[in-house]
């Protein structure tokens, strides 16, 4: 299959960081399609631990292409310092391209992003206020500034000058802020343009020429189905497309293209940020899987809240990702529990509801329905087959595929690369 999607299956925080660095090894292209700095992707080689936040997953492989798609919106300074963390390390970042399609987060994007959520007050959506959702709103409205512009600095001045004047206004008589100096932004950010200037390329281009000649390529997204702009917990949700279709537009790719979509599924769920969330924890369940899963956000260190696995949502993740196969991670965190529960239904009401609701007012009254199974004491994260599990925990797997109808290809039980299993073959890994 030489085209395949990864996506998050939730609400983002899945491990994809994990599993598409586990399927980079087969690719030859690894693509991030959209989404910006807010998004952290944690990828353990051995004892080390690397925690990306625009750089594709692949670029810890030497010799790979790595891509950082038009549908991506950079903040330059957090790339120009992530390219420089990596190569203080000895990681080749020579493969690098960037998409000169790509949207540029600029620091008024990141302000507008503060003061907006603090002025929701108890409505705030918990953003990570990085400037994405304010950078994606000046793309929708065609003022934003693409990587493009920022090569060239007669039309970055012409354009940074043209929303300066709209922003210093905003900002001096409605948010009682100081407005920003054209020429000091100008300074920082041609800086980071020099420095950004060998990778720029028509990425677009690059991916559909290696598809012709039959090359893998695999499309990395960020965040989660749960969190995408038309899919999610609107508004509880992030400023791009994280599905499947996403990776289309914000690759520069035809639908014809995708061979495969893969899911990555939680062997329980997490979410950051406000927003309702049916299986979510009220006992000591939470605290147990919070700690043992260690869920602080890679990118804010903000503690996650975690419940049970849904399997609603999971239903509504395969049909509009069109998932035709599931990577199930942190299934080690699991261990230890004497029971463990699947979310198979919501209770609303008198009815009861198999399929996600749009409505968050329909969605904040719903009270999951569980099935309980046995859990498993014994350590998992040697194994290296599907037989090596013990049978509780097969059994889990088994049921997870009955209720959501896709089966699971890869299983993770640690976060290393080897503690990974494969259960069928993607990207020719042999399993």
């Amino acid at each position: 299959m030489p085209a395949v999607v990864l996506v998050g299956a939730q609400w983002g925080d899945e491990g994809k960081g994990k599993i598409t660095d586990y399927l980079a090894e087969k690719a030859d292209l690894v693509v991030r399609y959209q989404g910006g700095s807010n998004a952290g992707h944690t990828v353990k080689v051995g004892e080390e631990e690397f925690k990306l936040h625009l750089v594709p997953s692949g670029i810890l492989y030497p010799g790979k292409i790595c891509i950082i798609g038009n549908g991506v919106v950079v903040d330059p300074q957090v790339l120009v310092a992530e390219l420089e963390g990596l190569e203080r390390r000895g990681i080749d970042t020579s493969g690098l391209r960037l998409s000169y399609r790509a949207h540029v987060i600029l620091p008024y994007h990141k302000r507008l992003d503060e003061v907006e959520e603090e002025r929701r007050g108890a409505g705030r959506l918990g953003t990570t206020r990085r400037g994405i959702g304010p950078a994606y709103v000046d793309k929708a409205a065609r003022m934003g500034i693409r990587v493009i512009d920022l090569l060239d600095p007669e039309e970055f001045r012409e354009k940074l000058a043209f929303n300066l004047k709209e922003k210093n206004e905003l900002f001096i008589k409605v948010y009682g802020c100081s407005p920003y100096s054209l020429e000091e932004i100008l300074e920082e950010y041609l800086g980071y343009a020099e420095r950004l200037r060998p990778l720029v390329a028509d990425t677009g281009r690059l991916i559909n020429q290696a598809l012709r000649e039959g090359k893998k390529v695999l499309f990395e997204g960020a965040q989660g189905t749960l969190l995408d702009l038309d899919q999610g917990t609107y508004p509880y949700v992030t400023s791009s497309y994280p599905v499947a279709g996403g990776a289309c537009i914000g690759a520069g790719v035809g639908p014809k293209a995708i061979d495969a979509v893969i899911g990555v599924v939680k062997a329980y769920t997490t979410r950051v940020g406000e927003g309702p969330f049916p299986s979510e924890a009220k006992d000591n369940a939470s605290e147990y899987l919070r700690r043992r899963g260690a869920e602080y956000g890679t990118t804010t260190g903000r503690p996650r809240r975690c419940g049970w696995l849904d399997t609603v949502i999971l239903r509504h993740a395969v049909e509009v990702n069109g998932l035709t196969g599931i990577a199930l991670t942190k299934l080690d965190v699991l261990t230890g529990l004497d029971v463990v529960r699947i979310c198979t239904g919501y209770q609303y009401g008198g009815e009861v509801l198999y399929d996600f609701p749009a409505s968050l007012k329909v969605l904040q009254k719903c009270e999951p329905i569980y099935e309980e199974l046995p859990g498993w004491q014994e350590d998992i994260t040697q194994a290296h087959t599907l037989e090596e599990l013990p049978p509780a925990c097969r059994a889990y797997i088994r049921r997870v595929e009955e209720l959501v109808g896709v089966p699971i290809k890869l299983i993770a039980v640690g976060p290393r690369r080897d503690q990974t299993i494969a259960v069928t073959n993607i990207f020719g890994q042999e399993g």
